[in-house]
């Protein structure tokens, strides 16, 4: 089920939404077209193994890793669902807050695939999708009922959130389970939990919406 796109207005625009999108492009053109990818991608992924060395010097990867792709499938992928379910987000949050949410989700995220992947691996993770399955995890708490217009097959259905979302998250067990590599399930998993468990913390310390005259 693909998702084309949620049936649930914003009242704000997400400005950090388009900020953080514009971000992962830049990032992934100065990866792929400015120099060389292997490269920035050992240099700025996340490295367990590397960070738990020398945690000082490598805590920026937590962050500059959710930024880098590895192909434009990757990067599509990873920002049509941000782009589907971040501005809801950003619209309960707040601008400020939603960042902090976004980053922290990040990088949580990163720590779940390392606790879970093991902190002895070299393999660079990298990728938006951490982040991304925090905000899938507050929308799931914030909007269950949401319907989300999804293609099944070639036919465009309208699924409740909640059950989007569960399949959604299923899969990612499914995929861990079935020895699936090259992807950071864990990640996903540890994001989405992270988004159910802090959103309403997060939620609680934003300002509420004035009412314009």
């Amino acid at each position: 089920m693909f998702p084309l796109h949620d049936i649930n207005r914003a009242h704000r625009r997400p400005y950090v939404v388009y900020l953080l999108i514009v971000l992962n492009l830049l990032g992934f053109v100065y990866a792929f077209f400015l120099t060389d990818p292997a490269a920035v991608i050992q240099a700025y992924g996340f490295v367990p193994a590397r960070f738990v060395a020398d945690p000082l010097s490598e805590w920026v990867t937590l962050f500059s890793s959710m930024f880098l792709h590895g192909s434009i499938l990757h990067i599509l992928g990873n920002l049509w669902f941000l782009w589907v379910f971040g501005d809801n987000i950003e619209d309960r949050l707040g601008h400020w807050r939603f960042l902090q949410f976004y980053l922290l989700g990040g990088v949580l995220a990163a720590f779940m695939q390392g606790l879970m992947g093991g902190f002895s691996s070299e393999i660079p993770m990298i990728g938006a999708s951490g982040a991304i399955s925090a905000l899938l995890g507050a929308y799931i708490v914030l909007y269950p009922r949401a319907l989300i217009l999804s293609l099944v097959g070639w036919i465009p259905v309208p699924i409740p959130a909640i059950l989007y979302l569960g399949y959604w998250l299923l899969i990612q067990f499914v995929g861990d389970f079935m020895g699936e590599e090259g992807i950071a399930f864990w990640a996903h998993i540890g994001g989405f939990v992270a988004g159910v468990v802090l959103i309403r913390w997060f939620e609680g310390t934003a300002k509420p919406r004035s009412l314009r005259r």
